[in-house]
């Protein structure tokens, strides 16, 4: 299957229960006579509440409503105007990640226990790995003896080098050691697993802090990206979570898993107009290949389904 076959077939719940009602809305807009007003209050309420019904957040709707009105009087379709308006959400939070001056590349990922943070750490490294990098991973989490094993498991499929330490052992000192590896081993990519954590652990949060002062002191600039792994199918809480790492963690991206296990692919959306931050991939599948780098034309296309 080709990427954007397998977006669509991981969006394929989202888009059988919005695509419908969507046409029929078009179709409404497009068919009916009468009051303009009327006509354009009525199909634009119906917009907001399909794009709710897509998890697509209060915020984020009433805007690109009010975004598609202003415009509906001129020769746009309604197609192309909710295109448009969703596209200039998305692009808003579409900023390259910071690449190093020098020393290796380091990613930092992160987020709460479940949203499948370990395996997404394995994906990226084969995604990375595919793009020319030498990927190393680190097993940051020292909490979890069965964290470890899953995470090598995913670097044996992905064929990159794992550095892990004993159970318990200090997990900055484990990042100490996998920075001074992937140096000497050459290795331009170092990324690094941590723990699952919620905001409300204080403990959890200063070693987070903690590892961020290590990789900073052997790559200064590093991280040079840290990516908060986000579960799709919690909807808008996924954004409470973002909102508490992003003000202890320096979150500069995310990873949006398990849209294949929801129909509320519009959390995107939300996440891009609430929290300003830019999408850098998308899983829709368990196998190695299933975590997609995200392209916004492509999610639109496969949200609502081709063609326009």
């Amino acid at each position: 299957m080709s990427v954007f076959d397998r977006l669509k077939a991981g969006l394929s719940r989202t888009a059988r229960q919005i695509a419908d009602q969507f046409d029929a809305l078009v179709r409404g807009s497009e068919d009916r006579s009468g009051d303009e007003a009327s006509v354009r209050t009525d199909t634009l309420d119906g917009l907001e509440d399909l794009l709710l019904m897509a998890d697509v957040g209060v915020s984020a709707s009433r805007n690109i409503v009010a975004a598609v009105g202003a415009r509906a009087r001129g020769t746009a379709s309604l197609r192309t105007l909710v295109r448009e308006e969703l596209l200039r959400v998305l692009a808003a939070a579409d900023r390259p990640p910071v690449e190093p001056a020098s020393g290796p590349r380091v990613v930092l990922v992160v987020g709460v226990n479940g949203t499948g943070k370990t395996t997404t750490v394995g994906k990226l490294a084969n995604q990375w790995k595919q793009a020319g990098y030498t990927p190393l991973i680190c097993a940051a989490d020292t909490f979890r003896a069965a964290a470890v094993d899953q995470l090598q498991v995913w670097a044996d499929r992905a064929g990159v080098d794992l550095v892990r330490a004993r159970e318990g052992a200090d997990p900055a000192a484990v990042v100490f050691d996998a920075i001074t590896a992937a140096k000497a081993r050459g290795r331009d990519l170092v990324l690094i697993d941590t723990a699952g954590r919620l905001h409300t652990r204080t403990n959890l949060m200063q070693e987070l802090e903690k590892i961020r002062r290590v990789i900073a002191r052997e790559v200064p600039g590093a991280p040079h990206e840290t990516l908060l792994v986000l579960d799709a199918t919690v909807g808008q809480n996924a954004l409470t979570q973002a909102r508490e790492f992003m003000a202890v963690a320096g979150v500069t991206g995310i990873v949006l898993t398990k849209l294949d296990g929801t129909a509320r692919g519009g959390i995107v959306v939300a996440i891009a107009h609430d929290l300003q931050l830019p999408i850098r991939f998308v899983g829709v599948g368990e196998s190695l290949e299933d975590l997609l780098p995200f392209d916004a034309n492509r999610y639109v296309d496969a949200l609502f389904r081709e063609p326009w």
